[in-house]
């Protein structure tokens, strides 16, 4: 319990529920209310690492006015509250605006920083997007879309979330901007979550490609020289296209299967040693599991094999080679006598 309300938001990545740091992990853990949005977060995610008695709250199905109540509360009952966003909360998803309301309530606020939707997609086609040619990137929200012409002017990497359904706005200004269209682009939605997809395009073929594939819900687009797909040796055989998706095998149920065990999970007493004393019932309350580290455990424990048994040394036979036998030596034990000298004769 906190001497006054804490609302702490957390970047939970970029969708996958093993993605979240251990430190987001741990205050989901830790909070009494959890604001979040279903079609941004992984429901796994949520369920995994809030206590059972936790408050789930739906940011979609609340207003604005109710999510003030809920922090006005926290500060009068002293409760702690996460936010969770998606990608990282530290560089969108409109916090600062929430943060600073937080701070006028009186709260203690705070903010866990997450991997980013733009590095889950870097990582996902392998591409550093401020390299040698590059130089740096430019990130782009949906609110400062109108100036994607000013930034296009700088020919650098690009990295905007526009809604689909304004994709042929997107593509005019780009090409006012400066790029051609044969310039490379990345389509990202849903990065690392079941059904996310990512398509290799051009700025030409970007409006078409999105229609293809019925994107008309905010996506990210990876804009520039940097993100051209690796070239690669195919055989005459491969059916692959240009624009072919690249579709990530569904997530395992790891989370399940450890918030199950934390359920049902008794701790065994250690058995004391016989020259041990049995310490006394102690009287302070038994801390439970932290969920959050408890599904970490599970799996690290899940994917550590077992320690090999050292293989038994070799036991060594030493044959001792056969020595000669010494030849036997008859000797008296008595004393051996002095002989007895006899004088000599005289010439006379």
């Amino acid at each position: 319990m906190t001497t006054t309300g804490r609302v702490t938001f957390v970047g939970a990545g970029p969708g996958a529920a093993d993605l979240i740091t251990l430190r987001g992990a741990r205050r989901i853990a830790e909070a009494d209310v959890v604001i979040w949005a279903p079609t941004a977060v992984d429901a796994e995610c949520v369920r995994e690492h809030a206590r059972a008695d936790a408050d789930l709250v739906d940011f979609s199905r609340v207003t604005p006015e109710e999510i003030t109540d809920l922090y006005r509360r926290a500060a009068a009952s002293r409760q702690v509250v996460v936010r969770l966003h998606s990608g990282d909360a530290a560089t969108g998803g409109g916090v600062q605006e929430q943060h600073d309301l937080c701070v006028r309530l009186g709260l203690e606020v705070e903010v866990v920083p997450g991997v980013s939707v733009v590095a889950a997609a870097a990582a996902k086609i392998g591409r550093e997007l401020t390299q040698t040619e590059a130089f740096s990137t430019v990130l782009i929200s949906p609110e400062s879309s109108e100036r994607v012409s000013e930034f296009a002017a700088l020919q650098t990497t690009m990295a905007a979330t526009v809604s689909g359904a304004r994709t042929g706005q997107f593509v005019e200004k780009l090409l006012q901007g400066g790029y051609s269209e044969a310039t490379p682009v990345v389509v990202a939605y849903k990065v690392s979550q079941a059904d996310e997809l990512v398509v290799h395009t051009t700025v030409g073929e970007l409006e078409s490609v999105v229609k293809k594939h019925k994107l008309y819900r905010p996506t990210l687009f990876l804009v520039g020289a940097a993100v051209k797909a690796p070239t690669r040796r195919v055989s005459t055989s491969a059916t692959t296209s240009v624009d072919e998706p690249l579709r990530a095998a569904r997530p395992t149920k790891w989370s399940r299967r450890a918030a199950t065990r934390i359920a049902t999970r008794v701790d065994e007493p250690i058995p004391a040693r016989p020259d041990e004393p049995i310490p006394a019932a102690s009287t302070a309350p038994v801390a439970e599991p932290n969920p959050a580290w408890t599904a970490v455990e599970e799996i690290q424990q899940s994917v550590r094999k077992p320690a090999e048994e050292p293989a038994p040394k070799p036991k060594l036979t030493v044959v001792a080679a056969e020595m000669p036998k010494p030849p036997t030596v008859n000797a008296s034990t008595s004393a051996r006598k002095k002989p007895v000298r006899k004088p000599k004769r005289s010439a006379n």
